[in-house]
Parts: structure tokens; C-alpha cells; sequence
């Protein structure tokens, strides 16, 4: 008998909204288990692209559709939600035991469409079954960003609060890091757009939004740039002061790796798998790409640096590293990441707590980008040249 069931004790955390403009809503959803499978049927206001599967290690459902709003009905079977790209919504459901998907479809009519799922138990085939309009989550890698910006314009800055919703990243006096990065990212939104900057926020609120998705939402809104911010923990501490990271993936220790599997975590948890890329012409396009980006993050890099160390803020004894984190790759976009401290380290904590500290960082930030605006745009107007 299959019986939908909480696996993992992290999987206990509550589902975050999902704060996209929706197409559609969630009006009602059964389950319904048996010896030899089960049934599954959710009924959204109208018809949607949308695509199941099952996936093991562990075993658990996978639902995604085109901008369905899952928040708006009291699931079963303790589900997670999140967007695994702007605009395309994953539904999980955990399972206690192997599963395949026998038969998937939907029935539609005057109030709303119905998607009826039927799994089997036993390790049949566990590939994703492709139903009405659905293609693929939308591509993160496309080529489309605005012009390099040469000074004559508004500078668009994308900030990335780290973790969310299901994933809310370290924990330390009563607060997590999702929550903290939101609310830095919201000061110094504040600070960049007195200075004349746009700036757009990969998430708005408490939710989860997948590696890929995040570059995508800075795409979409043209930014000259994006900095991820995070404020992670140490199992063993030992860590203190800011750190900004570039897309490196030759360089690797013990402290990179441990990053880089916290920030993947929520990724783990949701299933979201990204997919190598086998076309070698789009391939050559990203390497072209990062030709010109790379250099340009470095510059972003050392800018923030030099800006955070001018207003007497703590940094990391290697205050500038490397490492292969996901959410740097998108190669059209100067990306770096930067960890503001370590919640495992006591004074880091406690500035991260403070009001003033947090002030004093966003404006050391913001200097050290308008600094940094100058050169890449003096760059861009000797390459024209």
C-alpha cells in the first residue's frame, strides 16, 4: 500500500506562498490509497501546462505546472511547494514507499480543470509523463540581457536573498538566514534606489525560488548585475567577516564545499535537477559570455571589498575566493556572492542583528558598486572605441 508521508523532519517546515502573479488557483485536491496504488486528483480554476513524475533517494512525486498558486488550498500529505523558474510552480509529495506514475491526464470543463494522477506500486518506470502544453521549464541561459551599461542610464541591480520558504538557511538566536538576507536586501534596496539605481529582489517574500530561477528573475528585469546574499553557518565555526565569491570552479575547500551544499539544499529538497547542457553551440555562446562577464565580476568583487574594507567593516582573513556555486553561473550577468558573516561566529551575529551595522554595510556596499559602475562603463566606452 502507497500512503503519502512525511520522510524527512525538514520536510515539517511550513510551505511558503507562493507571491507570483498566478494564472490559476488550487480549489481542491484528494488522495486515495490502496493496496496496489494511488489515486491523486487536484482541480485548479483552469487549464495549465503541467507535467508528473516520481523520483527516488528519496522516493516522493513531483508535480510542476505554469503559474498555479498552490498556497490557496489546505493540501494532503504534508506537500512542498516553490518555483523551480518565474512563473513555473513545483508541487512535491513525499512517499513512503517505491512508486511510478501508471497513468496521468487532465479533464477539463466550464469550472476549471481537474489533473488526475494514478501511481503503482513497485520501481517501474520513473520518468517524467509530458501532458497538455508543457515543453520545458523555461531556460535560464538565454542570451538576453540588456547592453553593458557605459555610465549614460540607471544602473539595474538584482539582489539575491539567499535560501527561503522551505529552505530557510541557517539558524541562530531565534531568526534564520532567509528571513535576515530579505530584510538586508531591503535596505539596501533602499539605499541603491536613493542613490538613482533600480533595483529589482529575486523574492519579495518567505518562499523558495530554485537556483536557476533566481538569474532568471534578474534576466527578466535587465540587471546590469546580481549580488546573492547569504549569512551562513559553520558546523565547526572558526569563520568571521564578509567573504565575496566568484564563479571559480577550480578553486575548492573544505569551507566551499560546505556553502555550497547548504545553498543547494533547498534545491535537494524540491528536486530540482539541473540539467547538463549537451549543445555544443550554446555551449561555445556561454563560454563567449563569460569571456566578458568573468572579468567584469572580479572587478564587482574586488569593488565590494575594497568598499566594505573603506568603512572599517569586518572582513574574512580571505576576504576573496572562489567556488562553483550555482547561482554564479549565469553567464551574461556579472554575479557574485557575497556572505555579509557567519551566523556561527558570535560578534558576526550580533552586527547582523544590528540596525546600524546592517546601515553602515549597505552603504559600504553601495559605494563600493557605484565605484565599481565607473570603471565598468570607462571599460565598456575603450572597448567601443
Amino acid at each position: 500500500m502507497i500512503r503519502l508521508a512525511l520522510l524527512l523532519l525538514a520536510l515539517a517546515w511550513p510551505v511558503a506562498a507562493q507571491e507570483f502573479t498566478a494564472r490559476a488557483t488550487v480549489t481542491g485536491a484528494e488522495v486515495e490509497t490502496g493496496r496496489s496504488g494511488a489515486e491523486l486528483s487536484f482541480d485548479i480554476s483552469q487549464p495549465v501546462p503541467w507535467r508528473v513524475f516520481v523520483r527516488a533517494d528519496p522516493w516522493r512525486l513531483i508535480l510542476d505546472t505554469s503559474e498555479v498558486d498552490w498556497s490557496t488550498f489546505d493540501l494532503p500529505g504534508e506537500p512542498l511547494t516553490g518555483r523551480v523558474a518565474p512563473g513555473w510552480s513545483r508541487l512535491v509529495l513525499p512517499l513512503e514507499e517505491p512508486a511510478s506514475i501508471a497513468r496521468a491526464w487532465m479533464d477539463t470543463g466550464e469550472s476549471g480543470a481537474r489533473i488526475r494522477i494514478v501511481t503503482e506500486a513497485g520501481e517501474g518506470a520513473v520518468g517524467p509523463l509530458v501532458s497538455q502544453g508543457w515543453d520545458a521549464v523555461p531556460d535560464a541561459v538565454g542570451m538576453t540581457a540588456r547592453p553593458r551599461q557605459t555610465g549614460d542610464r540607471p544602473l539595474v541591480v538584482a539582489l539575491d536573498p539567499g535560501h527561503g520558504g522551505v529552505d530557510p538557511g541557517a539558524e541562530r538566536a531565534g531568526t534564520n538566514e532567509a528571513a535576515l538576507m530579505l530584510s538586508f536586501a531591503r535596505e539596501l534596496a533602499g539605499v541603491l534606489r536613493r542613490e538613482g539605481h533600480e533595483v529589482v529582489l529575486t523574492r519579495e517574500t518567505d518562499e523558495f525560488l530554485g537556483l536557476r530561477g533566481r538569474a532568471a528573475v534578474a534576466r527578466a528585469a535587465g540587471a546590469d548585475l546580481m549580488i546573492s546574499l547569504h549569512a551562513d553557518a559553520l558546523d565547526g565555526g572558526g569563520a568571521a567577516g564578509a567573504t565575496v565569491y566568484t564563479l571559480d570552479p577550480g578553486e575548492r575547500d573544505g569551507i566551499t564545499e560546505e556553502l555550497a551544499a547548504r545553498q543547494g539544499y533547498g534545491e535537494l529538497l524540491l528536486g530540482v535537477e539541473i540539467e547538463a547542457r549537451e549543445d555544443e553551440i550554446a555551449e561555445i555562446l556561454i563560454d563567449l559570455a563569460r569571456a566578458e562577464t568573468a572579468p567584469r565580476a572580479d572587478a564587482l568583487a574586488d569593488a565590494l571589498i575594497a568598499g566594505i574594507g573603506d568603512a572599517g567593516l569586518k572582513l574574512h582573513k580571505r576576504p576573496r575566493l572562489g567556488a562553483e556555486f550555482t547561482v554564479l553561473k549565469a553567464p551574461d550577468i556579472p554575479s557574485v556572492l557575497l556572505e555579509l558573516g557567519f551566523m556561527s561566529d558570535a560578534d558576526d551575529l550580533e552586527n547582523l542583528l544590528s540596525a546600524d551595522w546592517r546601515s553602515r554595510m549597505a552603504t559600504a556596499i553601495a559605494r563600493g558598486l557605484e565605484a565599481w559602475a565607473v570603471e565598468d562603463a570607462a571599460e565598456a566606452l575603450r572597448l567601443r572605441r
